[in-house]
C-alpha cells in the first residue's frame, strides 16, 4: 500500500488532512522540531491527535528534527517517553544523537530519517539501518536512479517528497538565514533567506528562489520503483492548501491503482494544483538535473491565493442549509465551486445569502462569518471556491 502523509501544523489540519483523503501525518510538538513558527502542538494536543488519527485507523509521525546543540538536549528523554507513551507511530529525526538515544532509552519508536540528513546513497542508508532507523526520507534532490538504487540494496521504506517547497541549498545544510539574521535554519528559525531580493546593479534584482516541487507527472513511475510513501510539504500552509494538494494526489494515486485514470486526467490535477500554490511548481530533480528554467533568477510577484471562499461547518436540515464559515469575500450571483473527498466537484451560482439571524444579504466580506446558502446536503469541511477549472475541458 502507498502511503499518502500530509504536513499538520495543528489539530484543524491534522482533520483536514484525514478527511481529505492522507493515510497518515506528520506534526511538531512545542520543541525540537523544525517549523519553530509553526502553530505546533501542545503535549495535550499531541495525545488528542494521536488518539484521534488511531480513531480513524491511521497514523502520525512526529517530527524531532532539529539540529542539536549542547543546550537543545535538555528535556529531550522525557519528551522521547512522553512520544511512546501516547503511542505515536514514529518520530522523524536528524541527528544521530536522537536516534542513539531512542536506542538507549530502550523506547519502541519505530525511527524514521529526516531529510534533513540529505541521503542520496545506499551506503548511507545501510549506516543508518545499522542504528535501527527503518524507514528513510531522502533528500529532496533524490533522482530515479537514486531511489531506485536505494530500495533496491536496501529494501528499506522510502519516503519522498512529491509536493511542496525546495531548499535552494541540500535540505539540512542551508545556513544562509543563520548568517544574514542569526536565525537557524536548521534549529527551526529560516527566515527564507532565498526568498529575498538581492539587488546586483541598477538595473535588476537576483533572486536564488526554486521554484516548487511538483511530482504529478512522474507519480506511477515512483510506484512502480517502490516509493513506500509519497510526502508533503507544509506544516505552515493553509487548510484549503492542505485539502486542495491532498484530494488531488488521493485521486491521483487511486486511479493509478485502480487502472481507472482517465487520459489527460493528471492535466486537470496539475492545473488545479498550480492555481492552488503563489509559485510555479516542477520536478525539480527526479528527471534531470534542474535548469534556468526551475529556479526564479529575477524579480517575481507571489500573490496570496483568494480563492478559499468558506468551509462547510453543518447543514440545517429543517431549512434546507449549508451553514458556511467565510474565509475570503464572495457575494451573491457570484460563480463558485464545491469539492471535498465524497463528493464530485460541482459549480454552483450564489443566489442567496443569510447571516445568522435569517437575513438575506449581498455580501459576506467579514473573516470566518456565519452565513447560510440555499443547497442540497453537503458533508462537514467540504470547501468552497472560486471556480477554476473543469475536469471536463481535461478529458
Amino acid at each position: 500500500m502507498i502511503e499518502l502523509l500530509a504536513p499538520a501544523g495543528d489539530l484543524e489540519r491534522v482533520k483536514i488532512a484525514l478527511y481529505y483523503g492522507a493515510d497518515a501525518v506528520y506534526s511538531g510538538g512545542s520543541s525540537f522540531n523544525l517549523r519553530a513558527n509553526a502553530k505546533n502542538l501542545t503535549k495535550e494536543e499531541l495525545e488528542e491527535a494521536v488518539n484521534y488519527v488511531h480513531e480513524k485507523k491511521k497514523k502520525i509521525y512526529i517530527t524531532v528534527n532539529i539540529v542539536f546543540h549542547d543546550n537543545n538536549f535538555e528535556g529531550l528523554d522525557e519528551y522521547l517517553q512522553f512520544l511512546e507513551q501516547i503511542k505515536i507511530d514514529g518520530i522523524i529525526a536528524s541527528d544521530i544523537a536522537v536516534i542513539k538515544r531512542v536506542k538507549e532509552l530502550g523506547l519502541n519508536i519505530p525511527l524514521c530519517l529526516s531529510t534533513q540528513a540529505s541521503t542520496l546513497n545506499a551506503r548511507a542508508v545501510r549506516f543508518w539501518q545499522s542504528l535501527g532507523v527503518t524507514r528513510v526520507v531522502l533528500a529532496r534532490e533524490a533522482s530515479r536512479e537514486n531511489i531506485k538504487r536505494i530500495k533496491e540494496e536496501t529494501g528499506i521504506e522510502i519516503e519522498t517528497f512529491i509536493h511542496g517547497a525546495m531548499c535552494t541549498s541540500f535540505s539540512g545544510k542551508c545556513v544562509l538565514s543563520n548568517y544574514i539574521t542569526n536565525r537557524d535554519s536548521n534549529r527551526g528559525g529560516c527566515a527564507q533567506i532565498c526568498r529575498w531580493h538581492f539587488q546586483v546593479d541598477d538595473q535588476a534584482d537576483l533572486t536564488i528562489t526554486p521554484k516548487d516541487l511538483n511530482m504529478i507527472p512522474f507519480i506511477q513511475d515512483e510506484i512502480e520503483i517502490g516509493v513506500d510513501s509519497f510526502k508533503v510539504e507544509g506544516r505552515m500552509r493553509s487548510i484549503y492548501y492542505v485539502a486542495t494538494v491532498i484530494l488531488c494526489y488521493r485521486r491521483l494515486i487511486d486511479g493509478i491503482m485502480n487502472k481507472t485514470l482517465k487520459e489527460n486526467e493528471h492535466k486537470y490535477y496539475l492545473a488545479i494544483l498550480n492555481r492552488c500554490a503563489n509559485r510555479e511548481s516542477t520536478p525539480q530533480f527526479y528527471d534531470k538535473l534542474p535548469t534556468k528554467e526551475e529556479q526564479y533568477y529575477q524579480e517575481r510577484e507571489e500573490l496570496s491565493n483568494q480563492d478559499f471562499l468558506g468551509l462547510v461547518i453543518d447543514y440545517d436540515q429543517e431549512r434546507k442549509l449549508v451553514k458556511l464559515e467565510q474565509r475570503n469575500y464572495f457575494k451573491k450571483d457570484d460563480i463558485v465551486q464545491f469539492f471535498g473527498p465524497s463528493i464530485e466537484t460541482f459549480t454552483y451560482k450564489i443566489n442567496k445569502i443569510l447571516n445568522e439571524d435569517g437575513e438575506e444579504i449581498d455580501v459576506a466580506r467579514h473573516p470566518q462569518q456565519i452565513v447560510y446558502l440555499p443547497i442540497e446536503p453537503l458533508p462537514k469541511f467540504t470547501m468552497m471556491r472560486l471556480k477554476t477549472f473543469d475536469k471536463r475541458d481535461f478529458l
